[in-house]
């Protein structure tokens, strides 16, 4: 007598998928029946015994998140020399890399180096005035700033500045480049088109990153104090001081110009958005750990956060008063400090291999680990 068509039980499906097909019998279509019945349970069973029995969502297992960005290349551009910020020039699709001791320049495109400009100890920053032609640097090292011919990288000279001299930018309403100089809690002003230093500004605390909003403000993050600083940069007087709480420690900065809101990196692992005329928070998301970079696309209302453990935190700005995560991006452990090109909106990061950490010591408490030489990075996110 022909066994009667199984159905699998739902309590128990995959016994009785087993049982049914040890003893199916019947028919040819009940056979067929029974092959659909299991086949997706069947199916199933397989999958999760190779990933060991976890779940597998799809949208994890893309390489593209939320927000669209995924690795669009990695190149090894080698070299001597830590790094520390990235500049991009969108109208020459070149990419600038301060590496300790020289500028690295890159074809933003293919990754490769199509360029160096030498004699900047202790380089931390880079900032471009496309409308005379010139590049600015910040040398830690010898509190000055190299200028050079950014379509010939010829150096144009030096300008003095305070003591080590980090951050850089270049404000377009006053037509002034700032450098922001950690070891004397001050900016330095030089003209542009003079090449020379024309000012100071007191910060009242040690700066980190800076954002112009391109209609006479520039504001700057005191890392050491959890404030932002707000100041005119033709009168170089500081207009306004705001604590930045719940931010602890502000790194990175970037500024959405058509709403007046900053954009802050903080140390304790959340990014805040400062109203630029009022200096509340208004907003805040988490983020990853280790912030050194921030930057904002206005197209596309992403701002985003790279971190030293190897991820970008991707936020978008909802409303001006509304912000919201979309996305964390991979990226490799220690690439910290970011770019952005706004034109085709790609991410531009750097970092390299690393050995292992040494103990700690009297003159040493927090060793960093040694580069592995010769093993410099470029990574190109896009969309």
């Amino acid at each position: 007598m022909p066994v009667p068509f199984f159905i699998p039980d739902h309590k128990t499906p995959l016994r009785a998928c087993i049982v049914g097909l040890i003893f199916q019998g019947g028919t040819v279509r009940n056979h067929r029946k029974f092959w659909v019945a299991c086949a997706g349970l069947l199916v199933l069973v397989a999958v999760l015994s190779l990933t060991g029995g976890k779940t597998v969502k799809a949208q994890e297992s893309s390489a593209t998140g939320k927000s669209g960005y995924h690795m669009i290349k990695k190149v090894k551009l080698g070299g001597e020399g830590g790094w520390d910020y990235l500049t991009v020039d969108s109208a020459s699709r070149r990419l600038f890399i301060s590496r300790g001791t020289h500028v690295m320049v890159v074809d933003a495109d293919e990754g490769k180096v199509v360029g160096d400009i030498p004699n900047t100890s202790g380089v931390h920053g880079i900032a471009l005035v496309p409308e005379m032609n010139k590049g600015f640097t910040s040398n830690g090292k010898t509190a000055t700033s190299t200028i050079f011919d950014v379509k010939t990288l010829q150096s144009l000279g030096e300008a003095t500045t305070e003591k080590n001299p980090d951050a850089i930018i270049y404000d377009p309403a006053s037509k002034r480049v700032f450098t922001f100089n950690g070891g004397s809690d001050s900016a330095t002003a030089i003209d542009a088109a003079t090449a020379k230093a024309v000012g100071t500004v007191a910060l009242g605390g040690g700066p980190e990153f800076a954002a112009s909003d391109g209609k006479g403000h520039v504001f700057v993050n005191l890392e050491d104090k959890s404030q932002l600083v707000k100041f005119d940069p033709v009168t170089l007087k500081v207009e306004k001081t705001w604590p930045l709480a719940p931010c602890e420690s502000p790194s990175g900065l970037a500024i959405d110009v058509e709403h007046e809101i900053l954009i802050v990196g903080c140390h304790n692992k959340m990014m805040a958005f400062v109203n630029g005329s009022t200096g509340q928070v208004i907003g805040t998301v988490p983020i990853c750990q280790g912030v050194d970079a921030n930057r904002f696309d206005p197209q596309t209302g992403f701002a985003f956060a790279s971190c030293g453990d190897g991820t970008v935190t991707v936020a978008h700005e909802d409303s001006p008063d509304k912000f919201s995560v979309v996305d964390t991006i991979t990226t490799q452990r220690g690439a910290r400090t970011m770019e952005l090109n706004t034109s085709n909106h790609n991410l531009y990061l750097v970092s390299a291999d690393f050995g292992a950490t040494p103990a700690p010591t009297p003159e040493h408490p927090r060793p960093r680990p040694p580069i592995v030489p010769d093993t410099f990075t470029l990574l190109i996110y896009g969309r």
